[in-house]
């Protein structure tokens, strides 16, 4: 059914389409991602009427979008400040990962995610392949992971880190776009504020994720607490 609820989120979908459209073949990834799309209907008819959830994190999220200031983002922006409280706010609480997974506690205590395209989505109902958004709490570190599914991100927030294939951690700002191809190690920290992006899974979206064991990961933790990072 076509409602306001439905516009808004039919507008935010398209906002991030057009992005990576006016982007096409700037990173690894953002071709790949673009040609799945071109086999998709994003037409407003084809919308389905899920009825929202909101999060107990609202204030940190309400902080993650008003951090969103990069002229080239503005249009997405704009349009998730108008769609927040129509979209489905999902916790990560281990489903992605085996039980016995040591995701950390800075991660299990604020991380949102809320998919606008793929299975049980609050825009597009697709199968094997899902578009959402992924939120992670200030000072809290996502510990180095890989799965199945080719991943491409793009950062909404103006400072996130990130360590690629175990590499060493490097800094991107609002706009910049991330390519984890399948099986490919990565981590992501947010500093002082909270991490806001896009991502999107391209296949195998039901394979589990694994974590993979790093050194350092108490030492970066306790770094991030005490604002040192």
């Amino acid at each position: 059914m076509i409602n306001e609820k439905s516009i808004r989120i039919h507008a935010l979908v398209h906002a991030i389409l057009h992005f990576l459209e006016a982007n096409r073949g700037r990173a690894t990834g953002v071709d790949l991602v673009l040609e799945k799309l071109r086999e998709m209907d994003f037409s407003l008819e084809r919308i389905v009427d899920a009825s929202p959830r909101d999060t107990h994190h609202a204030r940190i999220l309400a902080d993650a979008i008003d951090d969103i200031t990069a002229p080239d983002l503005s249009n997405i922006a704009r349009c998730l400040r108008r769609a927040r409280h129509d979209l489905i706010w999902r916790e990560d609480n281990g489903q992605f990962y085996p039980p016995d997974a040591d995701l950390g506690d800075g991660y299990r205590n604020c991380n949102l995610h809320s998919l606008l395209v793929g299975p049980n989505a609050c825009g597009f109902e697709m199968e094997d392949f899902c578009l959402g958004l992924f939120m992670l709490g200030p000072r809290t570190l996502y510990r180095d992971h890989a799965h199945e599914a080719p991943e491409l991100y793009l950062n909404l927030s103006p400072r996130s880190g990130w360590r690629l294939s175990s590499g060493s951690w490097q800094d991107y700002k609002a706009g910049s776009m991330i390519w984890n191809a399948q099986g490919e190690t990565h981590a992501t920290r947010a500093y002082d504020r909270p991490f806001l992006s896009v991502f999107v899974w391209l296949e195998n979206i039901d394979s589990l994720c694994r974590i993979v064991p790093f050194p350092d990961w108490a030492e970066i933790e306790a770094g991030l607490c005490r604002n040192e990072l």
